[in-house]
Parts: structure tokens; sequence; C-alpha cells
């Protein structure tokens, strides 16, 4: 278990091309791949512990898989039973969706993850797919990894989901693809959409009207993805960030999606009033492009809509409260509880740590800005909250252990650090 001591810096200008490429786009590009006719062709595919355990399941399921470093080939004739068990790694994007995806699938499958994963609910998903007729089990009664599943016909449905979670959505849409006839999806407020998006460039039978998705069966193989994945918006945040609370700094993060659905954190940045700007470089499955960000005094804001936007990036966001005048609040975050760690306790014992005042809810906590202190933070093998409090180092000066699990997401986050600050291995 590796600790990091980051020290304070000084204002910094720097145009960042190197963020780490979307996870949630390179998980779904590999899984995806399974569904297409032909050979789907990925490159900037992110090379991360959770990721590349995503694709080490698709060359178990039977895929063939060429990768030169560069481009990753994928090609397969169905989904095969493995004789191997299916190690997810870190991820609950991995699990949850390859339930879905699996649920048809001809065969007998165990999903399992390291010890963060295995205690992570998963009824969310094992639920809603055996009512419609998967055959899923697992440890407290389905709700715990490992997981089995065997490949089952499935009933075609008609969703309400109490939670606006990409994930279930996702895992119903893959269920959908092969129910026995036309489903339908609808969700409290619109979650990232890069399934839909995706699937229907590759010529999936998939209508989003509002809250409300429609998905028919397959009849054919789909068309192969052609994809070179974005870089990573929740990842490029956490320099997002650095340069809000730096001052005299600015950054400008290249490639990144600009899908709506991604970039809610930045908008709550630039609400609290950070000079943020956009540029839309290029528009396939997704819109990707440039984000300039640049300090200005932040003031205190609510975030309590739109949650589901901007979930995965609260962590960091909270950090940039500790630097803001007045008191910000997160609501509506229930979500929190069940990400790698129990983000809304470990971000409030945190920021207490570092000297903040922090009032903790059940669905969210406020943060009194103030004047962050040098402290020792244990991020609990959460990769988000690990590098929160790192950028909350750059202020301050920050020791955070339990270090290692940032190679899920972000391989090259320290190489990048670097170029602003000093740091140590310990």
């Amino acid at each position: 278990m590796s600790r990091v001591e980051v020290f304070p810096c000084s204002d910094f200008s720097l145009k960042i091309s190197e963020i780490a490429p979307d996870k949630s786009i390179s998980h779904r590009s590999a899984m995806f791949s399974m569904l297409a006719r032909g050979t789907s062709i990925i490159t900037n595919f992110l090379r991360a512990e959770d990721t590349l355990n995503t694709l080490e399941i698709v060359k178990n399921l039977g895929a063939n898989v060429e990768d030169d470093g560069i481009t990753i080939k994928i090609s397969s004739d169905g989904i095969k039973e493995s004789s191997e068990i299916l190690d997810c790694g870190n991820s609950g994007t991995g699990m949850r969706l390859f339930c879905g995806l699996l649920s048809s699938a001809n065969g007998h499958f165990i999903l399992t993850g390291d010890e963060y994963l295995r205690r992570r609910p998963m009824k969310r998903v094992t639920s809603p797919l055996r009512d419609i007729g998967a055959k899923l089990d697992g440890r407290n009664n389905g709700d715990l990894a490992p997981l089995s599943i065997r490949g089952a016909s499935l009933k075609a449905f008609n969703y309400e989901s109490k939670i606006a979670s990409a994930q279930v959505k996702s895992a119903m849409i893959l269920a959908a693809l092969r129910a026995d006839g036309v489903c339908t999806y609808t969700e409290p407020e619109l979650s990232r959409d890069h399934t839909e998006r995706m699937l229907g460039g590759m010529g999936a039978d998939i209508k989003v009207d509002g809250l409300t998705t429609t998905i028919a069966p397959m009849k054919e193989l789909l068309l192969p993805l052609i994809i070179r994945v974005p870089a990573d918006p929740s990842s490029a945040f956490f320099f997002a960030v650095a340069a809000a609370i730096t001052p005299h700094s600015e950054v400008v993060l290249e490639g990144v999606t600009l899908n709506i659905t991604r970039i809610e954190a930045f908008k709550a940045l630039e609400q609290m009033g950070a000079d943020i700007r956009y540029e839309i470089t290029d528009n396939k499955y997704e819109p990707i492009g440039d984000i300039r960000v640049k300090y200005a005094p932040l003031h205190a804001i609510t975030v309590d809509k739109n949650i589901s936007w901007l979930i995965d990036e609260l962590p960091a966001l909270s950090i940039a409260f500790a630097c803001a005048d007045g008191v910000s609040v997160i609501k509506n975050a229930e979500e929190l509880r069940v990400k790698e760690s129990d983000r809304i306790s470990t971000v409030v014992n945190g920021l207490i740590s570092c000297g903040i005042e922090v009032n903790e809810f059940s669905d969210g906590y406020s943060v009194q800005g103030g004047e962050l202190k040098s402290a020792i933070v244990d991020s609990h093998g959460d990769h988000r909250i690990a590098m929160s409090f790192i950028i909350a180092g750059l202020r301050c000066g920050m020791q955070v252990s339990d270090i290692d699990c940032i190679n899920t997401s972000f391989p090259n986050f320290f190489e990048l650090l670097q170029k602003i600050t000093k740091i140590k291995i310990i």
C-alpha cells in the first residue's frame, strides 16, 4: 500500500493532450465489439487495470483480439462459454454491464472482482434482470459478487427505474437487444448516454424520447465500431480543479468528450466562478473537443440536479468547494454511498482532517470554504478519492495513502502531476 506526499505548487500554465482515455467508452467499445459482424477497430483505448480486465474478459468469451499497442482490433462470432472466472478487477461498470450482456448468452459465466468490488451492491442490476428471466445469482441473494450467470431467454420489458444510473440503464439495454420483443426503459433524469449513442451508431434500433429509451431486439449482428476513444472528462476534471484553485493558473485539456451528460462538473465549476471555455473539434459517436480552465475566485453553490451527470466528479468538485467563499451543498447524491468507497463518508472525513468544516447528510454534505491544511488522508482504495485529495495538496501539501488504485483509471496521473508540482512516493 503506497503513499504519496504532494508539495504545494505555484501558478502554472499547461496544455495537456495526454489525459487518460475515457474509461466508460473504453469498457463499452470492447464489450460492444462482441455484438458486431466484422472487425471493430479501436484506437486510444484506456490501458488501465479496469479496462484491460474488460479486454481480457472479452478474449475469454471467445473474441479474437489483436493489439499492437496502438490499435486494438476485435472480431467475434458470438459469445462463448469460458472455463475461466471473469475478473472485473475494481470495475463496477464492467461487472454490471457484463451482467446485461451475458444474461442472454449461451453458457454459464462467473463474474468476480477485487476485494472492494466484491463489497459493492449489484442488486440494482441483478433484480431487474431476474424479473425479465435472467438466471443470475450471487452472495447475499444476488447482491454481492462473485455472480453466477446462466444464459436464458429474456422477456420484453417496460421498466421504470427509480434511480438515474448509466450502469443500470446500459445493462438493461444490452439485455433488451436479445429479448423477445420491444423494450422500454424510463429513468427519473437523464443519465450518461454513451451506450445509446454507440449502439445506435452501430445500427441498433434504439430511440430516445426524453427520459424513455425504446430498444428493439437485434435482427442481425451490428456494424463494427471504428472509434478513437476521447479523453475522459472525469479524469481531466482533476486538472481543471487544479487550475481553478491555484491563483494565476490555466490549463487546456485537449481531445475530451464534450457529451452534455459528461461535462456537468465543468458547468458547476463554471457556476462557481472559474473561467471555462469549450471548443468542439469532432462529432461522430461523441462530440469531442478542448476545454480551457482559468483561475478565478470561487464562490459557493448548491448541487442538487443532474447528479448522475457528475457523480464521479463530486469528490474533486468538493476540493473546489473547500477553496470557495461560502457554504456549498451537495444533495440527492445517495449514489455516492455505493461507489468504490462510501464517497460521502470518505470525502467528509478527508476534508475534516484538512481543517474544513463539513456537515454530512444521508444524501450528501455541506462544505464551508476555508483554508485547506496539510493532512494524511486514506483513500480507502478509491481512485477518485485518492486523486481528489492529491489535488488538494497543491494548495497546502498533502499525504495520501493507498494510491495503487489510481492505476485502475488514470495510469499517467502522476506523470502529468509532476508538470505542476513535486511529489514523493513513500
